[in-house]
């Protein structure tokens, strides 16, 4: 297969196993991502993903689906993938991907179930912000309700999923709103994990444009803390969910598990804006 795309997986799956699926974007249309930027979307053929599959490693336990959605490419794509896999990798006991709201709404119930079932284990899903005028703002292809119903598909489904929020994003004197209304929406459903990221404004990026322009101001390292602080007082999951900042670009590394970590996190967050404040 062609090396003249990027390819980008989570942290957490930096050691597992790497599949080509797609490369770019199908959307390609957020303000703030550049990514994709100039990247031709494209699924790649099952003869080079079986070619990937039997050159692998058969004791392979996990496999992660590159590419912005690999769910994009429909059901019965999706089934006959991991049938390639469990053929090829038979101990593999977790395939990963991105997926996005958008892709998870053309799959029915039964068919997430069935994917699971198939061995589709995790998924991570950009929700960015409970706020639908934020959303709209940064050009994202979902509503908050949206999100939520599909959140609630998963969940139906028994299909684990980590929740990805994105901080600064509502722009300067409305991070705790957001922060907010953030957390009312996460608690509507259950995630395995809420992976804090932190705005980034990219050269070529719409969302550089609007700064240029004036049209949007970011917050500063005070606000987005106290942002990460009410996020963290606000959630209230029925079920234990890991609370993750340790990506790259978060401006504080903080995890653990809520309920039973949250004193610690919040007081973690609090002596880190106590800093901020003096340094100022």
């Amino acid at each position: 297969m062609s090396k003249d795309y990027a390819v980008y997986y989570p942290q957490d799956e930096m050691t597992t196993f790497l599949l080509p699926v797609t490369s770019g974007c199908l959307y390609n249309k957020c303000a703030f991502c550049s990514m994709y930027k100039g990247e031709k979307y494209r699924e790649v053929p099952f003869s080079e993903v079986e070619m990937q599959l039997i050159n692998g490693y058969t004791y392979t336990e996990r496999v992660f689906l590159t590419g912005a959605d690999p769910l994009s490419i429909g059901f019965d794509r999706m089934k006959r993938l991991l049938d390639l896999i469990n053929k090829y990798l038979p101990y593999c006991a977790c395939v990963a991907s991105y997926a996005s709201i958008k892709s998870i709404s053309g799959y029915s119930v039964e068919e997430l179930s069935i994917l699971h079932d198939a061995g589709l284990r995790l998924l991570y899903i950009g929700f960015e912000t409970g706020r639908d005028d934020i959303l709209k703002l940064m050009n994202k292809d979902h509503t908050v309700n949206g999100a939520v119903k599909q959140a609630k598909k998963l969940n139906a489904a028994k299909l684990s999923f980590d929740s990805i929020i994105m901080y600064g994003i509502a722009g300067k004197g409305k991070a705790a709103d957001n922060a907010t209304e953030t957390a009312k929406m996460v608690n509507r459903f259950f995630t395995n994990k809420v992976i804090t990221m932190n705005l980034t404004v990219f050269h070529g990026t719409e969302l550089n444009n609007m700064v240029q322009r004036g049209d949007f101001t970011p917050p500063d390292k005070t606000e987005r803390l106290l942002e990460i602080r009410t996020l963290l007082e606000n959630l209230q999951p029925k079920q234990p969910m890991v609370f993750d900042t340790t990506h790259p670009t978060n401006i504080i590394r903080i995890k653990g598990t809520l309920p039973q970590d949250k004193e610690r996190l919040i007081y973690e967050v609090a002596d880190r804006i106590g800093i901020s404040k003096q340094t100022k």
